[in-house]
């Protein structure tokens, strides 16, 4: 079967890779993330998911949207909160419609994303997205694999490979999410400062 991948950053993909090419798939990859920010972040991502391709021998497109932070940022206004019913379910659904539209141009028999591989992402939704896309665009199904069994391998082997590892999910709302304990923290630790 041919499979697009879509890749959500370079650590995240590459048990997915591991078990779709053992069982024999032919799989291209798909960077499709307008909602990673800031730009540095994003290239640091892009790089990571440029050099796990490569490490895999396989195909990478790269979709820059020039625009990326401003379609992300009206596609969320008014659902920043975190979660499916958020900001979150947005992003996914975003990024699930554009990677089935391309599957479908390129012809292959099913996508699916990394973002099955992560522990933080709720797989049920994902899936009903995954397949709502699927539905827009006739030919290529959504393949749903629960890839989080190999979730510390995949970190091992990211650190093995030097494949930058980051520290939050991609916007800048969970940037924020991500970091405020540890605000709250300096804040006590320096009151009135």
């Amino acid at each position: 079967m041919h499979i697009l991948l879509h890749i959500c950053c370079g650590p995240c993909a590459i048990v997915p890779l591991e078990q779709l090419l053992e069982e024999g798939h032919a799989i291209s990859g798909f960077f499709y993330n307008p909602n990673i920010h800031p730009l540095t972040e994003y290239m640091k991502r892009r790089e990571g998911a440029i050099q796990v391709a490569a490490h895999f021998g396989i195909p990478l497109s790269l979709y820059d949207e020039p625009q990326g932070a401003r379609i992300f940022f009206r596609a969320v206004n008014g659902r920043e909160e975190s979660g499916t019913s958020g900001r979150c379910g947005v992003c996914h659904a975003m990024r699930l419609a554009r990677t089935a539209a391309e599957a479908a141009a390129r012809g292959c028999d099913a996508f699916t994303s990394s973002l099955l591989y992560s522990r933080h992402q709720d797989h049920a939704y994902l899936k009903e997205q995954g397949a709502a896309a699927a539905g827009l665009h006739p030919g290529p199904a959504f393949l749903y694999r629960d890839f989080r069994k190999g979730w510390q391998r995949g970190i091992d082997r990211s650190k093995e490979l030097g494949i930058y590892r980051q520290q939050y999910c991609g916007c800048l709302y969970s940037i924020e999410d991500r970091y405020a304990k540890d605000f709250e923290r300096m804040k006590n630790a320096f009151p009135g400062a």
